[in-house]
């Protein structure tokens, strides 16, 4: 390399406002609250819940719980009791259901935070009837399993225990649900199947709140409502339903800094494995954003198994011009083609995903779902939170 190459780089050195951010998460929650919103409106008479799991998809349970109890959420749902318990100072009169159910040695958590725990399985019915003993009667949720083999009561197991005249007065479920495994392909036959078990259970448990709809459920249409409809990634702003354009607001911006642009000749290559060849002379933008911060390595242009059979990677958003990205995504940098954007430089911001390139179009360049790239946003990126009311 000669001093003239060297001497062409713009280096980090050069950037104005340097105090910035290496990695930006701009999260609008009045977007975030206008998709719940509409969810709300699309559910019909059902009520709608607020899924605020793994960290609310990675954005941050307490901004996004209190954007969502202000526009009327009262029922939540946290994937386990410790996101229970951060949930409860920012929801302070809801129910806070907690997915993963109750086993011994967390109860006090249940307890001391007036957490729901849903059953899933005859152990932990078991136990939970043992706590009923010894304090009485405690609301609880049913999850059923009707055609999707995850957790769950199975389908026989649900009806026998509706029909047990032996359970005790102080058990009294407030919500059986369960959950849809295709709802995303609405033609796919197991919805329907899944449907026609669902009411057998709510018609075993009459008078008890009844939710089977997610996101992609709600849009199958009121039979599939029932009482209670459960929109996660909608909310967000992601893709609920294949093949149907998606209407709800986009939510995050996730941008990186770029920390260098240097020039490289035609015959040169880029990243590990030199797995980018350049074809023609070419500008680099380098920002500071890789698989650790979840930026998934299998989005990378080249050097990787998906691209055998997905040939498009990556892209970002600079300027007004979608940049291709280069070579292999790799811990904590990524290379961008700027080269036709005039006057990239260093200390300006790449957008990853946002409102110029879709976060499900980002996922798929990964060959992954959008709900695998919100909640992998590392712990590097500062979030700005845009108040609902600006």
């Amino acid at each position: 390399m000669t001093d003239a190459f060297f001497a062409s780089d713009e280096t980090l050195s050069d950037a104005d406002g340097f105090d910035a951010a290496c990695l930006r998460a701009t999260i609008d929650l009045g977007a975030l609250r206008d998709n719940w919103l509409t969810m709300r409106r699309l559910s019909g008479s059902a009520r709608t819940a607020a899924v605020v799991k793994a960290n609310a998809y990675g954005l941050g349970i307490e901004a996004v719980a209190e954007t969502l109890y202000a526009a009327g959420a009262r029922d939540f749902f946290v994937a386990n009791a410790e996101e229970g318990a951060e949930l409860r100072p920012f929801a302070p009169d809801a129910r806070i259901f907690v997915l993963a159910g109750l086993w011994p040695g967390i109860e006090s958590v249940f307890l001391d935070y007036g957490l729901v725990p849903v059953i899933n399985s005859e152990e932990q019915l078991a136990f939970f009837m043992g706590l009923l003993a010894e304090h009485g009667e405690y609301p609880c949720a049913l999850h059923v399993d009707t055609g999707m083999n995850r957790l769950g009561l199975s389908l026989p197991e649900a009806l026998a225990l509706a029909d047990d005249p032996s359970r005790p007065a102080s058990f009294s479920p407030v919500l059986v649900m369960s959950h849809l495994a295709c709802a995303d392909t609405p033609d796919h036959p197991l919805n329907g199947r899944q449907l026609d078990a669902f009411r057998q259970v709510s018609k075993a448990f009459e008078g008890v709140d009844a939710s089977l709809a997610n996101s992609a459920g709600v849009h199958l249409g009121t039979e599939y409502h029932f009482d209670l409809t459960r929109p996660g990634i909608a909310t967000y702003g992601g893709q609920a339903v294949n093949g149907v354009a998606n209407t709800m607001a986009p939510v995050v911006t996730a941008e990186a800094r770029i920390l260098q642009v240097r020039e490289a000749r035609a015959g040169e290559t880029a990243s590990y494995g030199a797995a980018a060849m350049l074809t023609r002379d070419s500008r680099i933008a380098i920002v500071g954003a890789g698989y650790s911060d979840g930026y998934h390595r299998g989005g990378s242009g080249a050097g990787v198994p998906l691209r055998q059979s997905l040939p498009k990677g990556a892209q970002g958003f600079l300027r007004g011009c979608r940049v291709p990205q280069l070579g292999r995504i790799t811990m904590d940098l990524t290379l961008f083609d700027v080269t036709d954007v005039p006057g990239a430089k260093a200390g300006d911001y790449i957008e990853l995903f946002g409102p110029n390139l879709s976060i499900t179009e980002a996922a798929a360049a990964a060959g992954t779902i959008d709900y695998e790239l919100l909640t992998s946003l590392g712990h590097r990126y500062d979030r700005l939170y845009l108040d609902p009311e600006d």
